[in-house]
């Protein structure tokens, strides 16, 4: 950040020519710090995200340099950030995980953790539950897993509950008690999503993943299986996207909390138990 500018904004504040949250909201797209190498800048690190969206900017690996990565997450640790980096490449992990021995290394998902220097409190109300198909969608339920982690917002796993044998998600029915979203990872098909939408009463999101044999077209069957859901309330990212499922959950969450998280009744968020009594 420009010190001049800053020191000018709040010299501006206190004088009484700008109102506070107008400075506020200047404030909230300020600054973007450029890194550069040998060709010129290369990444341009913006550490007032999460003051815009309430979420910090989380690093996409793949296409960089394990030196451009490792620059990229220490600009975010210097500002007491941390960071999240997702689809590392194998040398890129090795360097992270090289540089800073304190993070959280995803090697299925490919992806690293470091925590912030003070973590803000959260709620332990209304967590996201993650729910997978199989365990060959693992990497993805591991990249939607540290996306929630990385955001603060608790959850609840729910795996290898795929519409093969429907009595595994029927089992788990109290996971989803209090929940504010299901993310939903399945391949195949991609049938799931539309089994737990028919069943909750809270948003749910589709994660399709690459994972079938050849009519599966690597995601692109259960990726259309999601957008032609029956149920309501489906909505769908991209295929592979664990950390866009999760991160769409996570602001759901916010906007459940920033509502007060009026309780829910449980008869209805537990949906999964129907009438199973009767």
């Amino acid at each position: 950040m420009n010190a001049d500018v800053l020191a000018a904004l709040l010299e501006a504040v206190a004088r009484g020519e700008t109102d506070p949250r107008a400075a506020a909201r200047r404030l909230a797209w300020l600054p973007v710090e450029p890194l550069t190498g040998s060709d010129g800048v290369f990444a341009r690190v913006d550490h007032h995200r999460a003051l815009r969206q309430g979420q910090a900017e989380v690093v996409f690996g793949q296409g960089k340099t394990p030196a451009e990565v490792v620059a990229i997450c220490a600009a975010l640790r210097e500002r007491g950030r941390g960071f999240l980096v997702t689809r590392l490449e194998a040398d890129a992990l090795e360097a992270v995980a090289g540089a800073f021995p304190d993070a959280a290394i995803g090697a299925r998902a490919r992806v690293a953790f470091l925590a912030p220097a003070a973590p803000a409190p959260r709620s332990p109300d209304h967590p996201i539950v993650v729910v997978s198909a199989g365990t060959s969608d693992e990497p993805v339920v591991e990249e939607a897993l540290f996306t929630c982690r990385a955001f603060g917002d608790p959850v609840r796993d729910v795996r290898d509950v795929g519409v093969a044998g429907l009595h595994r998600l029927v089992a788990e029915q109290d996971a989803f008690i209090g929940a504010c979203a299901v993310v939903v990872i399945a391949g195949m098909e991609g049938a799931l999503p539309s089994v737990v939408g028919g069943l909750v009463d809270v948003p749910v999101i589709g994660v399709p993943t690459s994972v079938g044999y050849g009519a599966a077209l690597g995601g692109l069957t259960a990726l259309l299986g999601m957008l032609t859901s029956c149920a309501s309330g489906v909505t769908v990212v991209n295929i592979d996207s664990g950390f866009g499922g999760a991160a769409a959950a996570s602001r759901i969450r916010r906007q459940v909390l920033a509502a007060g998280g009026a309780a829910r009744d449980p008869g209805r968020a537990a949906a999964l138990a129907g009438e199973s009594g009767s």
